[in-house]
């Protein structure tokens, strides 16, 4: 199965996806990198990678459907089956929902539907919760909404400090999102 992953900033879980896959953890190919920012260190791990990229800022196009009917004839290009957002900040629109209708997964560091949206991680430490995760899921139209794949729980404890959290979350999610990815893999060949 071809794969394009979209991604944002660091890309530690593109680089933990592209590892799975070399490692046979995963069966698919990691074909293309759709990046929104020409300055994301995802970039360099892709390129490190011997992974193709592309990047496209939005703002460069006059309106979301432009944007996404760009980005969508370079899928279509690399016969793409399968987008999995890796850090993306952006939220998916009709143009790519309706060309791969629940064939869309994203990672989101928090136990959805608690803490949806760009801060998961910080606002559960905020909140003063016991307890946090990650959740894996498919993109629908909401933010964070999406039938849940897979859940993992982590604690917070009393004094841990932010960055702890950080760590354990990003440690999960690159256990998690690989093995749940080919788990969906595996579902849709089917």
């Amino acid at each position: 199965m071809k794969i394009a992953v979209f991604a944002s900033g660091n890309g530690s879980n593109f680089e933990a996806i592209v590892e799975a896959v070399r490692d046979g953890k995963v069966e698919a190919e990691i074909a293309l990198l759709v990046c929104d920012r020409p300055e994301a260190y995802v970039l360099k791990r892709a390129e490190r990678l011997g992974i193709s990229s592309i990047t496209l800022q939005p703002k460069a196009f006059e309106s979301k459907i432009a944007y996404e009917t760009e980005v969508l004839d370079h899928l279509q290009a690399e016969s793409i089956e399968l987008i999995v957002l890796a850090g993306c900040m952006r939220i998916v629109g009709a143009t790519l929902l309706k060309a791969y209708p629940k064939r869309i997964v994203n990672i989101h560091p928090s136990l959805l539907p608690l803490y949806p949206g760009r801060q998961g991680i910080e606002d559960a430490f905020n909140d003063g919760a016991t307890e946090t995760g990650v959740t894996v899921h498919l993109v629908d139209e909401g933010i964070d909404t999406g039938p849940v794949l897979a859940q993992r729980k982590v604690a917070i404890h009393q004094g841990d400090a932010i960055e702890l959290l950080e760590g354990k979350i990003h440690a999960l999610e690159h256990e998690l999102f690989p093995e749940v990815i080919q788990t969906y893999i595996k579902k849709l060949k089917s």
